[in-house]
């Protein structure tokens, strides 16, 4: 008899089929209660290793051993007649057919019900039909899609809250890199820092599919980092670990929780994508630190505290970063703000306090120097194309500058410059924007910014419908006093003058801004009398200087003092880069008479633009 019929008589391919179908069910349903458990990685890997090493002794227990109806005997002392293997074997395909069951059932619920396909089509229909209203409704979240909440430091040290939240960033950044995963950006993901709101609800604000969380905890120089990967629809969690380390060790802890992440999400890593991960971030605890504190001044300066002066204490964490890390582009970015405020105030007459001739002398130099370093950093395919325009565009190089405005608009990712907007809705490129601030949108979605961008690309890109629409879903997602501008000038576009001003007297707090907004609607509507009036009011009490003037006075059809301001801008270094600011807020195509601002017009032609820009609102007051 050969050994192949022996094994079958004996049953053991049958018992090793048996046992291997059964090991299988056994490790998955090990997988999704130890994950839902938050038990260690090694407890799942301890479970699968004693199966495995559980398959060589089930078959020799049926090569050696027979089950016989007085018990289990040796084999060799049964007698071959008496032998009831046959019917073991039959009871032993009963069994693998029925575990077979399971194991499929097992396998298609994980697979297409959990993991989930897009939805049924009544489903998505329903979807639909809840966003009709929309004229770009928003689409199902992107399958490998998740956003990275702010870790909880669990420790209360000075300076803990800021390590978990530049550890949060770190492994954000890292996970930003890889082109197969949308990821929620920082402003969005931090909204909830804080709150006790169920991942479900998380997920659903923020259009992702999975979410990471988890803690820090540091006692002197040892660090605990844990950290899961939670499917939302279910709260299935696909993966989970425990770090215990030094906090020296934080970058590497880091960057194996990002490649761990993008692996339980199926992303296939090669070194080049590695290296993108590794060079995304600071890579350095202290400076990580630094940045988280600089950041968050920079954030009150633009909102809660007086900007120049917030600015500049923020830039002092800034220096400090550079020190540490001097390739880091986004911090040189940052650094740049406060240069281009000063700028702004000087070209447009406004004074700002700790302002003198000195510092003023050094901010175009600064600024540019900013810009130049950021560009020598190692920058992600998104940000190359912008920080080439942006540079381009600030430092008066204009030849060529439609090339890069298309590389800009047009590139990967979801990285937004500072600059792209502004000369992409002033030179002719709003619709491609557009669809860019529609990307931006999904990847920051809690960020009051992306959605007064997409309004007011929408408007420009003559859909006040839907710049109307974006405006509203923003204030109630995001609401900001961006956005509160963004709404205001949609109803105006619209016709809703009288929403307009209620919303105006409600919610806009600045009263310069709300003068601004109330001229718009008059010139709008055409009322010369009532906007003779306000003018003469707002340029008695016009403590912005010469950009709003210029702006409302092109609204109201003032065409002498539009051009008086404007030639005074362009007077300065700095003028072309704010009288395209200028062009940009007032929506009513060119704003003054070209002839008034030389330095412009010879950039304009440098540059090979179209100009003017077609009036995106009609102003009947305003004759040219």
């Amino acid at each position: 008899m050969s050994l192949f019929t022996e094994l079958k008589r004996r049953n053991v391919i049958r018992v090793g089929i048996a046992y291997a179908v059964v090991a299988w069910v056994i490790a998955q349903v090990a997988e999704f209660a130890f994950e839902n458990f938050g038990a260690p990685d090694w407890v799942l890997k301890s479970v699968v290793v004693m199966l495995l090493l559980g398959l060589p002794l089930a078959l020799f227990f049926a090569w050696a051993f027979e089950l016989t109806p007085d018990g289990i005997k040796r084999e060799r002392e049964v007698d071959r007649s008496q032998s009831i293997v046959a019917q073991t074997g039959r009871k032993l395909d009963r069994a693998i057919i029925v575990v077979l069951v399971v194991a499929l059932g097992w396998f298609a619920w994980d697979k297409f019900f959990v993991a989930g396909s897009p939805g049924t089509e009544s489903q998505i229909a329903a979807d639909l039909a809840s966003t009709e209203q929309a004229t770009k409704p928003p689409e199902l979240p992107f399958e490998k899609s998740v956003a990275v909440l702010p870790f909880v430091a669990m420790s209360r040290g000075p300076d803990d809250e800021y390590f978990a939240d530049g550890l949060t960033e770190e492994i954000l950044n890292s996970l930003a890199q890889l082109p197969e995963l949308l990821v929620t950006a920082r402003t969005s993901a931090f909204s909830f820092k804080g709150q006790e709101v169920p991942i479900q609800e998380i997920a659903a604000a923020l259009g992702v599919r999975h979410v990471v969380e988890g803690s820090v905890r540091r006692s002197g120089e040892r660090l605990r980092v844990t950290a899961q990967l939670i499917r939302a629809d279910d709260g299935f969690h696909l993966w989970s670990e425990n770090y215990d380390s030094s906090s020296t060790d934080a970058i590497a802890v880091q960057e194996n929780i990002a490649e761990k992440i993008a692996a339980a999400l199926d992303v296939v890593l090669d070194e080049k994508k590695r290296d993108a991960m590794k060079l995304a971030g600071l890579r350095d605890v202290e400076a990580f630190t630094l940045y988280q504190k600089g950041t968050e001044i920079f954030e009150q300066a633009h909102g809660d505290i007086e900007m120049i002066d917030g600015l500049r204490r923020a830039n002092v964490y800034f220096d400090q970063v550079i020190e540490r890390v001097p390739g880091f582009a986004q911090v040189y970015m940052d650094r740049a703000d406060l240069f281009v405020h000063m700028l702004n105030d000087d070209a447009t007459g406004v004074y700002q306090a700790g302002q003198d001739a000195e510092n003023l002398a050094q901010a175009y130099p600064q600024l540019i120097a900013n810009y130049e370093a950021a560009g020598r950093a190692n920058l992600s395919p998104d940000m190359r194309p912008a920080m080439d325009l942006d540079l381009a565009f600030l430092s008066g190089n204009w030849r060529g500058l439609g090339g890069r405005i298309e590389r800009a608009v047009n590139a990967p990712g979801c990285y937004e410059s500072s600059w792209i907007q502004v000369i992409a809705d002033v030179f002719g490129y709003s619709n491609e924007f557009l669809e860019r601030s529609y990307r931006i949108l999904a990847c920051d979605p809690r960020r009051s910014l992306s959605w007064f961008n997409t309004s007011r690309s929408a408007l420009r890109s003559g859909d006040k419908v839907e710049a109307l629409r974006v405006a509203r879903e923003g204030n109630q997602v995001a609401p900001g006093g961006w956005l509160n501008i963004a709404l205001v000038r949609a109803l105006v576009a619209n016709g809703q003058h009288e929403e307009a001003r209620s919303w105006i007297d409600s919610q806009v707090q600045d009263p310069e801004i709300a003068s601004v907004l109330i001229a718009l609607s008059t010139a709008h509507e055409g009322d010369s009398s009532r906007f003779d009036t306000l003018f003469q009011t707002f340029q008695a009490e016009n403590v912005s200087g010469r950009f709003w003037t210029g702006i409302v006075a092109a609204w109201g059809g003032k065409r002498d003092v539009a051009n008086d301001a404007a030639a005074q801008v362009d007077s300065h270094p700095w003028g072309s880069v704010v009288l395209a600011q200028m062009t940009q807020w007032c929506a009513c195509g060119a704003p003054w008479d070209l002839e008034a601002t030389p330095h412009f017009a010879a950039k304009l032609e440098e540059s090979g633009l179209n100009w003017p820009p077609p009036p995106v609102m009609e102003f009947p007051l305003k004759g040219w």
